[in-house]
């Protein structure tokens, strides 16, 4: 159904609005009282008293006081009526504008820990979908009933305005988060035992400032929450309908820790405005029939279709449908419109008191139930808590709009075509197969295959803008380099020398040891003598380790171990002193070939002028 028009949003502690009653095991009910000419109020029994035997209460002072309430009475009745005031809709779950929600644990903790529910079985009924389909103005029938469900005219009087939760015509959205009504209804069951149901309204989906995120997050708490899940839709259950539905129970379920054969409980579909009763009558019977067209599964189905409808049927316990008629057109353009039942179409309200005892009649109700046991108020309280960690986290993946996950499947397409590319490119100079190559070259090789795979990868046809494409190139790049490092280890592996490296560290080592072994031995100088065997010793069995790893393939991590401290050695010690000897004697050698050099010329001239 369209969004109800009119303007609503009243106050519910607007004077003359409504009353309310004291009833023994509810904690109040709301009455409501028709704006009439006030009338003047009646005499009471004790006041006609007053007047008439003037005489008579005044010698009677006692009697007096018994008439008069006491202070305590009066504070007793005062506090009496300040609770009864509270019932209204709290908001649990608060969406900040940095599209993230917040459990309000303290006014949760408020509504499920009162001493009379808090040890009940829970009922939780909530109503989700999109925005501006009426929600909030069905949960307030949902309310009526509740108050007056022992009476068959429940539905109210023709000027009887709507209160409850918020609601009013227009485009923009109302609700926000998820909000509960403050009352507890303690029913009933009629097995005997008691149950307390809760009311939810949640959040529209869709709007103009909510993210795929956002809708997924607050569907998905509901969902999960909820013993019986509304699912309020507009005229028909469209393929996006369904759509939506599974990636928002797919999102409640991966939050969920375990599952115990089908995760929720209670799904309705609940079909607003609908203008085919002549296929599907309206109701209960008209909507199942409908219901199970939608969702079957046929053999000529393509896949995605089947896996839809597969996964809902997985999803939940019970799948129903209820088809309500459109309201009305003044309740639709009617500015005013206030939920008075005067406004709205015959049929409408038929069906809609069909609808609300199928939901909340005592016989009807659905205990709330995870992994198979059932949830009491104060367990409630917990889940909540638990989930609602889960979804500010960054564990589970975050939901994209169709647009978004296929632009980014499609980019992701094209940065693996050109690793891809690059790789083959690769391996046909580096491969394992292929003997070792110059650094240099290999480095020469990597910037041209590499600026091939980013030319490919920009041919490509992509979705999502050049700003979106950009990140994937980056990756892309980045990717690229980390490939061809791991080349260039590869290459250096088939380099003899490099291969060497560890065994003639080690050697050099075993060398430098025992020559200082020996020289300290032959000195007196016991003490280094016998560090520098330790060391040699420490330096053969390394290098035991080093080739029977290397033979067998086994403790690669001790192998690695090793060529590590060979390599470090290598780099800060043995490398710097030899590149210090080859340079030291470099220059000793172009200095005895210049003074070799001068001297021969000497001796020349030291002849020439002899002769």
């Amino acid at each position: 159904m369209a969004e109800v028009s009119g303007l609503r949003s009243r106050n519910h502690f607007e004077p003359n609005c409504k009353n309310r009653v004291v009833d023994e095991g509810l904690s109040g009910v709301d009455v409501p009282i028709y704006r009439h000419k006030k009338r003047p109020p009646l005499a009471r029994p004790e006041d006609l008293d007053d007047e008439l035997l003037p005489s008579t209460m005044t010698s009677n002072p006692g009697t007096r006081a018994r008439l008069t309430p006491s202070p305590d009475e009066e504070t007793q009745d005062e506090a009496a009526a300040v609770e009864k005031e509270k019932a209204r809709p709290i908001q649990i779950v608060l969406a900040s504008d940095e599209h993230s929600f917040e459990l309000d644990a303290a006014a949760l903790e408020k509504i499920l820990l009162q001493d009379h529910v808090k040890d009940l079985n829970v009922v939780v009924v909530s109503v989700a979908g999109a925005f501006r389909k009426g929600k909030s103005f069905l949960l307030d029938f949902m309310l009526r009933y509740m108050h007056n469900q022992k009476n068959e005219h429940w539905i109210g009087g023709d000027d009887e305005p709507l209160t409850g939760f918020t609601w009013r015509g227009g485009c923009e959205r109302e609700t926000t988060g998820i909000q509960i009504w403050s009352e507890v209804f303690v029913v009933d069951k009629p097995d005997g035992s008691k149950v307390a149901v809760l009311l939810v309204d949640t959040q529209g989906a869709f709007d103009s400032q909510s993210t795929i995120k956002d809708c997924a997050t607050v569907f998905a708490l509901s969902t999960m929450t909820s013993s019986v899940q509304v699912y309020n839709l507009s005229q028909n259950i469209q393929e996006d309908d369904l759509q939506h539905l599974q990636l928002f129970t797919e999102y409640g379920r991966l939050a969920m820790e375990e599952i115990y054969l089908k995760p929720f409980q209670s799904l309705m579909f609940l079909i607003r405005d609908w203008s085919y009763p002549y296929e599907h009558d309206y109701g209960l019977k008209g909507g199942n029939s409908f219901l199970e067209k939608r969702l079957q599964v046929k053999q000529n189905q393509h896949e995605e279709l089947q896996n839809v409808r597969k996964h809902i049927h997985s999803c939940f316990s019970n799948i129903s449908c209820f088809l309500l008629p459109h309201p009305g057109l003044k309740v639709a353009t009617n500015p005013y419109f206030d939920g008075r039942l005067k406004d709205i179409d015959g049929d409408f309200k038929e069906q809609l008191a069909r609808l609300v005892p199928l939901l909340l009649a005592p016989e009807r109700l659905m205990e709330k139930e995870i992994g198979g046991n059932k949830v009491t108020c104060k367990d409630l309280l917990e889940y909540f808590k638990a989930y609602i960690k889960i979804y500010q986290g960054e564990e589970l993946p975050h939901p994209k709009s169709m647009l978004q996950a296929t632009a980014e499947a499609n980019n992701l397409t094209a940065v693996a075509g050109a690793k891809d590319m690059y790789s083959k490119n690769m391996e046909q100079v580096c491969g394992g197969d292929k003997p070792y190559i110059a650094p240099a070259d290999l480095e020469r090789c990597h910037e041209e295959f590499r600026e091939h795979s980013v030319r490919y990868f920009r041919s490509v046809k992509k979705m999502g803008g050049d700003e979106f494409c950009q990140r994937y190139q980056n990756q892309l790049e980045s990717e690229l380099d980390e490939t061809y490092t791991n080349f260039s280890k590869h290459n250096d592996g088939k380099n003899i020398f490099y291969a060497a490296r560890t065994p003639a560290t080690l050697f050099a080592v075993m060398f430098v040891t025992y020559v200082v072994s020996g020289v300290t031995g032959f000195i007196g100088l016991s003490t280094i003598a016998v560090l520098a065997n330790l060391v040699m010793g420490v330096a053969l069995l390394s290098l035991c380790a080093w080739a029977y790893v290397k033979y067998s393939g086994e403790f690669r991590e001790v192998g690695t171990l090793i060529d590590l401290v060979a390599e470090t050695l290598w780099e800060q010690v043995l490398k710097p002193l030899s590149e210090q000897y080859m340079e030291d004697n470099v220059r000793q050698t172009v200095v005895n070939s210049l003074k070799a050099s001068l001297t021969e010329q000497a001796s020349h001239h030291t002849k020439l002028k002899t002769h």
